[in-house]
């Protein structure tokens, strides 16, 4: 591990010369890994296809589809991982704590002034080979430059989100200089490990970044196969430069031949694929099927977790009866929500872990040290309810439109509930399932209704507002229009300070769970299940926003107690 020189904190890395951690490091195993093999996994999009191949279609879903080859300025240090003795689970869905980054592409960073990032590249990074669309080449800081202005310049980029950046330069072959606008708390995350942040080369570009046959990065493994609704196939990269020290040898990376992305829409074939050894990885077992796989495969290793989606029923506040705040307590009054997570969930569930999730440290303020006018909206109280409804006009209750995602079995189950809760108080439901493509475009294009039943990811502590309440931002589906509220978000991320920000993160965060947009609901807990034949693992799920192609460099698949156990 190489030193890191800290001048002053600032959100995820800190300023001053910061110098990345190798990406080696002694592994808790004692045993020597071993090469070849495929690995199976359904990972915890299981349910999804690939939603788009293209960086530029800023779609949520490609960084865990692309991101097994097209690398990224940072990364998640996994040798941070708890089962390595570490603090970090590396669970959070787009969420890396100042301590648990390390440079992928670039070898070291170091602010020239406070507008000024340089950034140094690793030297001998190597796009292979794509016959048809590029030769093998070093990836240089152009290629750089050129996918972040690419980014930039996409008509369908989320607004605002690299309005801090005045340019990108290439000042020589393995060094960025990227000039600030004004400062930004999220800088990293933005064009460092987050959701758009892969270098493509401009020959896949050229080709075609959309069809996947043209697909060609720096990662660990290379596209190889798709076939939609059934999985997505990745090849070990034969000129892949990342390598692992485990022990007192270094190994090279990956170890595995394939990685396999099942996609598997029926729950019940996902567990049969897991108990038959068809996969080796499922990384989402809700709660109701974890007693009966451990007595059908009572081999199975298991980690539970707090799943990083919240969920909620938004409520359009551009429509009536929902711009008015007495309506949307009241209907957050009518649902008995510890009843939910006592008897829908089994009690595996959290009662308030939105929007803030508990895993970010320092930013997470819990229930019971919320105000009164926060903590009210989780008590059941339908006489209150009614009382407010008449209070608003609607004595005699009244009915709204809710949409819901086919592919979300666990709020196909839930939804009724809901509404039989919202019925004792005169609100009925119009229910509409959509599949996800369709369900997904309509809260895109603002076109939602004006009930959206959604999990959204916590993604990280300040984005987790910005993208869900902050004016004409994508992920909005309760259409949240404040210009005071915004200005507080403008005023976050100016903020260098991670502790004062932290303390704004929480102010805001009272705010707007007591103004209630959402029927806020219970975040449940999921678990991830593998053979033990997977080795260097522990239920990690992501090193990045919502990438795991890092975690995957590092599995081996021990084939022979494979074998051993009649797989």
């Amino acid at each position: 591990m190489r030193t890191v020189k800290i001048a002053a904190k600032s959100g995820a890395l800190a300023l001053g010369l910061v110098t990345a951690l190798s990406s080696g490091g002694a592994a808790a195993q004692a045993e020597a890994p071993k090469y070849g093999g495929n690995l199976e996994i359904g990972t915890v999009y299981v349910t999804l296809s690939a939603l788009s191949w293209d960086p530029a279609d800023w779609n949520w879903k490609q960084n865990h589809d692309t991101g097994q080859y097209y690398e990224q300025l940072f990364a998640g240090d996994l040798l941070k991982a708890k089962r390595l003795g570490g603090s970090h689970t590396f669970i959070p869905d787009a969420w890396l704590p100042s301590d648990a980054i390390r440079g992928e592409l670039a070898e070291s960073w170091k602010w020239i002034d406070p507008l000024t990032l340089e950034i140094k590249l690793r030297k001998g990074v190597k796009f292979p080979a794509k016959p048809g669309v590029m030769e093998e080449r070093e990836l240089v800081a152009q290629d750089v430059v050129y996918s972040f202005n690419r980014q930039n310049s996409s008509p369908k980029k989320i607004p605002t989100y690299f309005d801090h950046i005045d340019k990108f330069e290439a000042i020589d072959k393995h060094t960025v200089v990227i000039k600030f606008k004004h400062y930004n708390a999220e800088w990293d995350y933005r064009f460092g490990w987050g959701y758009y942040s892969g270098i493509v080369p401009k020959e896949v570009v050229d080709a075609g970044v959309g069809n996947w046959k043209n697909a060609n990065g720096s990662g660990p493994f290379m596209l190889t196969d798709f076939v939609q609704g059934n999985s997505n196939t990745y090849a070990k990269n034969p000129v892949y430069w990342g390598r692992e020290k485990i022990g007192d040898k270094e190994y090279k990376l990956p170890f595995v031949d394939k990685v396999v992305f099942r996609t598997i829409k029926d729950e019940a074939t996902q567990h049969s694929a897991l108990r038959t050894g068809k996969l080796d990885i499922l990384e989402i077992v809700r709660w109701q099927a974890v007693d009966e796989l451990k007595k059908s495969a009572p081999q199975l290793k298991w980690n539970r977790w707090l799943h990083t989606n919240g969920q909620f029923l938004a409520m359009r506040v551009d429509t009536k009866p929902f711009n008015d705040i007495r309506v949307r307590r009241a209907l957050n009054l009518a649902v008995d929500q510890k009843a939910i997570v006592k008897d829908f969930y089994n009690g595996n569930a959290e009662l308030f872990a939105y929007p803030q999730h508990p895993d970010y440290v320092g930013y997470y303020e819990p229930l019971s040290a919320m105000p009164a006018a926060a903590q009210e909206l989780f008590t059941y109280d339908p006489a209150k309810a009614k009382k407010l409804l008449a209070e608003a006009g609607y004595p005699k209750g009244f009915s709204f439109k809710v949409q819901v995602c086919s592919c979300q079995a666990d709020h196909l189950e839930l939804l009724p509930l809901i509404s039989s809760y919202l019925e004792q108080v005169g609100v009925k439901l119009e229910v509409q399932t959509m599949e996800y493509g369709a369900f997904l475009s309509a809260m895109t294009s603002k076109k939602n209704e004006p009930g959206y039943l959604m999990q959204n990811g916590h993604t990280n502590p300040t984005t987790t507002i910005r993208k869900s309440f902050v004016t004409g931002q994508v992920w909005n589906p309760a259409q949240w229009a404040d210009p005071e509220y915004d200005k507080k978000m403008e005023e976050v991320y100016l903020e260098r300070d991670e502790q004062k920000r932290q303390r704004m993160l929480k102010l805001m965060t009272r705010e707007i769970v007591e103004k209630a947009p959402y029927i806020w609901l219970p975040t449940p807990y999921n678990y991830t299940a593998w053979w033990p034949w997977v080795k260097n693992y522990g239920g990690e799920l992501r090193a990045g926003a919502v990438r795991p192609a890092p975690i995957y460099a590092r599995i081996w698949v021990d084939q022979d107690l494979k074998k051993k156990m009649g797989f």
